[in-house]
C-alpha cells in the first residue's frame, strides 16, 4: 500500500481540481490529508511539515518572482490607459489597404503587446473590443477574425517578457534571462506562422479577408506616417529598454520589470491618460493576479513537500526515465500530459503541478532545462486555445458581439492550434531554435 500513496495523492489532487475546487486549496488540502495518512502509516513524521513555514517564507522572499507583479502592472497599465488601443487602431490603418491586412495588423499588434505586456487576457480583450467589430464590418470571416485575435493574444505566453516564463524558470531552477533569450526566436517564429496563415487565407479565399475600402482608410499618407511614429515609437522604445537590458545582462528580469512598470506609467502620463481611476484599476488587477500566483505557489509547495516525503517524486522519475524510447518517450508523455491538462485547467496551475514532477526526470535524462522550459511554454500556450476551457476563447466571448457564436470562435481557433502543434514539433526537432542565442 505504501508505494501507492504517491500515485493516489496525485490522482486525488486532480479529482479535486477537476471538480471545480480552487486549485491552490485543492493542492494544500490534498497535502494535509496525505500527510495525516503518511503519519498514521508510519511513513512520515509531523516534523516534515515544520519546514513548510520556511518554504513559504522562501517563496515570498524570492527576488525573481517580483518580476511577476511588475510585468502584470506594465501590461495592465498599457491596457487601462488605452495606449494598446491606440497602437491597434494605428497599425490597422497602416495594413488595412492590403488584402488580409487587418488580420496581419492583429498579428503584428499581438506580437508588440506580447513583448510589452506578457499578459494574455489584456491582449485578447483589447484586440477583441477594437479589431473584431472592424473586421466583421468590412467582410472578414467570423472564424478567421476570432481565430487570429485569440491566437495572436496568446503570444504573450511565449514572447518575452512572459509571466509564465518567469514562473517556469523559478520551477525549473534556471535563469529567467536565459529562458527569455531561448523563447525569443520560437515566439517570433510562431507569430510569423500566424501571419503566413493570414496571407494564405487572403490569397486562396479572398472573400474571407478583403482589403479595407478607400473610404475606410481615414488618414492621408503623411498623417498616417506621423501617427505611426508617435504611437509606435514610445512602446517600441519601452520594449527595447526592458528586453535589451535583460539580454545585455545590464539588469535582472525583476529590475527590468520595475523599469517597464515605471515606463508604462510615464507613457500614460505623457499621453494624458494617467488618472487616479486608471491607477486604481491597474493596481487592483495586478494585486488580484499576483495573489492568485502566490497562493498557487504556496499550495503547490505544500503538495510537493508531502508528495516527495511519500516517495512520489521517485515514482514519477522512475516511470518517466524508463519509458520506451528514452528521451523521446519522456518528451512524448510530458507533452501529452501538459496538452491534455490544458483542456481543463489554467496554465499557471499546470506549471505548479506538473513542472516540479517533470524537471527531475528531464535532468536525469540529460535534457537542457532551458530548452525544456521553452518547449513546455509553447505547449502551455495551447491551453489558452483548446476547448472547452481555453481562456483566450472565453476572453473573446466576453467582448465579442452577439452575432459571433461560441462555436464560430472554437472553429476559428482550430487552425491556430494546429499551427502551435507545428511550432512545438519544430522546437523538438530543431533544438537550436531555442539554444542558438544562448
Amino acid at each position: 500500500m505504501e508505494e501507492w500513496l504517491g500515485p493516489l495523492m496525485f490522482a486525488g489532487a486532480l479529482v479535486l481540481i477537476f471538480s471545480g475546487y480552487p486549485v491552490a486549496f485543492a493542492l494544500g488540502g490534498t497535502a494535509l490529508l496525505f500527510a495525516f495518512l503518511g503519519v498514521e502509516m508510519g511513513l512520515l513524521d509531523w516534523h516534515l511539515l515544520l519546514t513548510m513555514p520556511d518554504r513559504t517564507f522562501g517563496v515570498m522572499s524570492n527576488f525573481v518572482l517580483l518580476a511577476v507583479p511588475f510585468f502584470i502592472f506594465m501590461g495592465t497599465m498599457l491596457e487601462k490607459s488605452r495606449l494598446a488601443e491606440d497602437l491597434l487602431t494605428t497599425i490597422g490603418q497602416l495594413f488595412g489597404p492590403m488584402r488580409g491586412g487587418l488580420a496581419l495588423a492583429v498579428v503584428f499588434v499581438g506580437t508588440l503587446l506580447a513583448a510589452a505586456t506578457g499578459v494574455v487576457g489584456a491582449s485578447v480583450v483589447a484586440m477583441g473590443m477594437i479589431s473584431l467589430p472592424v473586421m466583421l464590418r468590412y467582410g472578414y470571416s467570423k472564424e478567421l477574425s476570432a481565430g487570429i485575435i485569440t491566437a495572436s493574444g496568446t503570444l504573450g505566453q511565449i514572447i518575452p517578457p512572459s509571466v509564465v516564463l518567469v514562473v517556469l524558470a523559478d520551477q525549473l531552477g534556471v535563469s529567467v534571462g536565459d529562458l527569455f533569450v531561448g523563447a525569443l526566436v520560437p515566439g517570433l517564429m510562431l507569430a510569423g506562422m500566424y501571419g503566413l496563415y493570414a496571407v494564405g487565407v487572403a490569397l486562396f479565399r479572398p472573400e474571407q479577408a478583403p482589403a479595407l475600402p478607400p473610404e475606410a482608410r481615414g488618414l492621408s499618407a503623411g498623417a498616417l506616417l506621423k501617427r505611426v511614429i508617435l504611437v509606435m515609437m514610445p512602446p517600441l522604445v519601452l520594449i527595447l529598454l526592458v528586453l535589451g537590458s535583460i539580454f545585455a545582462g545590464v539588469a535582472t528580469p525583476t529590475e527590468a520589470g520595475a523599469l517597464g512598470a515605471l515606463g508604462a506609467v510615464l507613457l500614460a502620463l505623457a499621453n494624458r491618460r494617467l488618472s487616479l481611476a486608471v491607477l486604481r484599476e491597474t493596481m487592483a488587477e495586478t494585486t488580484k493576479l499576483t495573489s492568485m500566483v502566490m497562493l498557487l505557489l504556496i499550495g503547490s509547495t505544500a503538495f510537493v513537500l508531502v508528495f516527495r516525503g511519500l516517495g512520489g517524486d521517485l515514482w514519477i522519475e522512475e516511470m518517466l526515465t524508463n519509458l520506451p524510447g528514452g528521451v523521446a518517450g519522456m518528451l512524448f508523455v510530458a507533452n501529452l500530459a501538459v496538452f491534455l491538462l490544458g483542456f481543463f485547467i489554467d496554465f499557471f496551475e499546470i506549471a505548479f503541478i506538473i513542472i516540479p514532477l517533470l524537471a527531475p526526470a528531464a535532468l536525469a535524462l540529460g535534457i537542457d532545462l532551458v530548452w525544456f522550459g521553452v518547449m513546455i511554454g509553447m505547449n502551455l500556450q495551447m491551453s489558452f486555445l483548446t476547448p472547452p476551457f481555453g481562456f483566450a476563447l472565453f476572453y473573446l466571448r466576453g467582448v465579442a458581439p452577439p452575432e459571433v457564436k461560441t462555436t464560430q470562435i472554437y472553429r476559428g481557433a482550430a487552425p491556430f492550434i494546429l499551427i502551435q502543434v507545428l511550432g512545438l514539433l519544430l522546437i523538438i526537432l530543431f533544438p537550436r531554435l531555442v539554444t542558438w542565442l544562448l
